[in-house]
C-alpha cells in the first residue's frame, strides 16, 4: 500500500467532516484523528475524502503531495552496564595518558641516531675521483641523436614512398589505392630494417675478427745493461730494433714489451 503525505487541502478538508462516519479506517490504515501536514494517509482515505465532500476536489487534494517516507526507527537505549562499562574505560584511558604525560617513553634509536655522519661518510668515499667518472654523457647522448636520426630517416622514407605511390595510383578506385599505399610502405619499412640489421651484423662481425687475430709473441733483440770488461761502465745507447721484413702476417698483433731493469733482458714481442 502507498501512502502519501497530507497537505494543507487534506488538513482543511479532515477538520471540516466527522473522520469517524465518514471515512471507515481499516487496521492497516494510518489514523486520521490527528491531521498535520506531512503524516500519512493512504490513497484510498484521500478517494473517500474527495467523494464525501464537494469542497475540495480530488486535484486540489493531491496537490503538493509526496510518496510519505517513515522517519527511522530511534535508537534503542543504552543499558546500564554499558554505560558503567564505557565510563570505566574512559577513566581508565585517562589515566594511562596522565601517565605518558608525566613519564613519557624513551624514544626508539634510529640507525641516522647511531650513525649521524654515514650518510656524509659514503657520498665521500664514492666521490669521482675525475671528471672521466661523472659517465658517459657524452657517448651516451651521440647513440640517442643517432637513434633518433635513424628512426626520422625510416619514416621519412616510409612517408615519401608512400606518398608517391598514391600520387601514382590517383586514377585506380579507392581501395586499390589505399592497398598499394599500404604494401609499398610496409615493404619500404622491411627493407629498411634488413638493411639496418645488415649493417649491424657486419659491424659486430668486424669487430669479432678484430678481437679474435692471433698474437705471435718473438724476440727480436737483447742486450746486457752493466759494466764492460775493462771495469768502465759503458755508456747506455738506445737500440733501434729493425723491422721485420719476412713473410709474416702484418694482421697480427704486435706488442713491444720495456724492460729498465738493469741486467736483464728485456724482449720485444
Amino acid at each position: 500500500m502507498v501512502l502519501l503525505t497530507m497537505t494543507q487541502s487534506v488538513v482543511d478538508c479532515l477538520a471540516t467532516i466527522d473522520v469517524h462516519t465518514t471515512i471507515p479506517s481499516e487496521s492497516s490504515d494510518p489514523s486520521l484523528i490527528t491531521p498535520a501536514i506531512g503524516n500519512p494517509i493512504s490513497h484510498s482515505q484521500i478517494l473517500q475524502l474527495s467523494k464525501s465532500q464537494k469542497t475540495f476536489r480530488l486535484e486540489e487534494l493531491l496537490r503538493g503531495s509526496q510518496v510519505y517516507v517513515a522517519p527511522p526507527a530511534p535508537k534503542p537505549a543504552k543499558s546500564p552496564e554499558y554505560v558503567a562499562l564505557m565510563a570505566k574505560l574512559r577513566r581508565e584511558e585517562d589515566a594511562r595518558a596522565y601517565e605518558r604525560m608525566i613519564n613519557p617513553p624513551i624514544p626508539l634509536e634510529t640507525f641516522k641516531d647511531r650513525f649521524p655522519d654515514s650518510a656524509r661518510s659514503f657520498a665521500a668515499v664514492n666521490k669521482p675521483t675525475s671528471d672521466a667518472d661523472l659517465g658517459d654523457d657524452d657517448v651516451t647522448y651521440n647513440e640517442i641523436h643517432r637513434q633518433v636520426m635513424l628512426l626520422i630517416n625510416f619514416l621519412v622514407s616510409i612517408a615519401g614512398v608512400a606518398a608517391t605511390l598514391w600520387i601514382l595510383g590517383r586514377w585506380w578506385s579507392l581501395p586499390a589505392r589505399i592497398f598499394l599505399t599500404m604494401g609499398g610502405s610496409i615493404l619500404v619499412a622491411i627493407a629498411e630494417v634488413a638493411v639496418y640489421g645488415g649493417y649491424v651484423w657486419r659491424m659486430g662481425e668486424a669487430k669479432r675478427k678484430g678481437d679474435s687475430r692471433p698474437e705471435r709473441r718473438e724476440v727480436v733483440q737483447t742486450w746486457v745493461v752493466g759494466n764492460g770488461e775493462d771495469g768502465k761502465e759503458k755508456e747506455n745507447m738506445a737500440v733501434l730494433v729493425p723491422e721485420k721484413t719476412d713473410g709474416i702476417d702484418h694482421q697480427l698483433k704486435r706488442r713491444i714489451v720495456k724492460s729498465a731493469v738493469a741486467g736483464s733482458k728485456p724482449a720485444i714481442e
